[in-house]
């Protein structure tokens, strides 16, 4: 729906001192003068670009983090030694024109390429799609998205559930029909924005712009790209901020522990963070921030890793469908045999079904997930020797994974949520960028910019 704005990327991307900031911290090129106090609230991607830019620059720069590590929601397990894994952020999602890829070459950071043209689906019964189940789902890919297209023309906005309940309302709930129709709306739509489409806006869902390529993974796994950013930064961990005073300088952070006293501060802070209220702001915020901060939506998107022996699924494929029988169950896998050649599989699980199950235990969640695998592949697989799954939803750091749009959003909301108060408070974060929200690289991009609004303080 919207074009990308060259012009602003390139501005962005261009002050990325950031990318050479790590390898000449001794030439800070600001007048001791013009040195300013900042307090950079989150150690997630944003977070560091945004420090590692101004501490480029000279500034007195400190990154506050409650988590006992950077990253934020980029987190590599390293529990398998031969094979890091990605518990929030995997993939580079369009490598060219992406500053992340710019970073990644800085790095020498090795890459491995999926590719949806190597993907498989399979039937409710676990049998390979027949050529009309193909043509079937393709057909119904097609209304599905005709039915959006002519319900982003109309008003009011409604939820994505309800743009396509003609199209539901043909078919009988145990159809398979109306099975192809979930698996649509699961593996397209939840699984992409993390929210359900009982609340994703019609009209604003796919607002944010993308670039082109290919989803590139690292093969030492994402946690190098904040590593890079970290480096020569004062990062202070298990800092849990309780309260941020900035009515008057110097602005006070008050942690559990402490306090720190900044002419600047950059919240980072995940939108689920600011939506429960974890930090206290004297003054509250303006109307319009809090407005932006209710209305927007905090999705969900947990991973769960499994790793065999063997591998008993077909060796070249890198994404496996599975049309279930209940919607967003198991619908999306990704297989790490032919790119990484290990018999790992990763089942994705979105939204609502998403958030079901982090209240299970991890054997629960295995044994659903080996239900699904024994439905394709036959009861005689072997149990998995070891799994590692994730819960963003109650992970209280986060609480979420990334945002979305529900009905009642609008992209100027986003806006409202990056704006700075004051010369004061300044805002970052994935849910802040406008142009790539839900995204690494926007959440890295929301960091420079947040920088610039410092740097152009006179």
């Amino acid at each position: 729906m919207y074009r990308r704005n060259f012009l602003k990327i390139f501005g962005l991307t261009m002050m990325g001192s950031a990318y050479s900031a790590c390898s000449e911290k001794s030439q800070g090129h600001i007048a001791t003068s013009s040195k300013k106090r900042v307090v950079v609230i989150g150690a997630g991607l944003s977070g560091l670009a945004a420090a590692q830019e101004l501490h480029g620059h000279g500034h007195a720069v400190v990154v506050v983090e409650a988590r006992d590590r950077i990253g934020g929601r980029i987190w590599t397990s390293s529990k398998w030694t031969d094979m890091p894994l990605d518990f929030g952020a995997t993939w580079i999602h369009g490598t060219q024109g992406n500053p992340l890829t710019d970073l990644a070459d800085k790095i020498n950071a090795k890459r491995m390429t999926t590719s949806y043209d190597r993907a498989t689906t399979y039937n409710t019964s676990g049998e390979l799609l027949s050529n009309s189940e193909e043509v079937n789902l393709k057909n119904f890919r097609k209304k599905v998205f005709r039915e959006l297209k002519k319900a982003q023309k109309e008003d009011p906005d409604v939820s994505i559930r309800q743009a396509i309940e003609p199209l539901i309302r043909q078919f009988e709930e145990s159809s398979e029909s109306n099975r192809f129709i979930n698996f649509i709306l699961s593996g397209e739509i939840e699984q992409e924005y993390a929210g359900s489409t009982e609340r994703i806006s019609t009209h604003f869902y796919d607002s944010a712009q993308k670039f082109d390529g290919n989803d590139d993974l690292f093969v030492q796994g994402f946690g190098v790209i904040p590593e890079f950013l970290a480096q020569g930064l004062r990062i202070e961990l298990g800092q849990v901020v309780k309260e941020i005073q900035w009515h008057q300088p110097p602005i006070r952070v008050i942690t559990q522990k402490t306090e720190f006293l900044a002419d600047h501060v950059i919240v980072t802070l995940p939108l689920g963070v600011l939506q429960a209220g974890k930090v206290r702001f004297i003054p509250e915020l303006p109307q319009s921030k809090q407005t932006a901060i209710a209305n927007l939506g905090m999705g969900v998107l947990n991973k769960c890793y499994l790793r065999f022996s063997d591998t008993f699924w077909s060796a070249d494929v890198d994404w496996l469908g599975y049309i279930s029988a209940s919607h967003g169950e198991w619908t999306e896998w990704v297989s790490f045999n032919r790119v990484a050649n290990k018999p790992i599989l990763l089942g994705f699980n979105a939204a609502e079904w998403g958030r079901t199950i982090e209240s299970w235990s991890d054997r629960q969640i295995v044994a659903s997930a080996m239900q699904t695998l024994r439905k394709i592949y036959g009861d005689s697989i072997p149990e998995p020797i070891d799994y590692q799954m994730t819960r963003w939803a109650t992970d209280p750091y986060s609480l979420g994974s990334y945002s979305y749009n529900p009905v009642g959003a609008v992209p100027k909301m986003r806006q409202e949520l990056a704006a700075p108060i004051r010369e004061a408070l300044f805002f970052a974060g994935e849910a802040s960028n406008e142009d790539y929200f839900g995204t690494a690289h926007g959440a890295y991009l929301s960091g420079l910019r947040a920088a610039n609004e410092i740097q152009n303080i006179s």
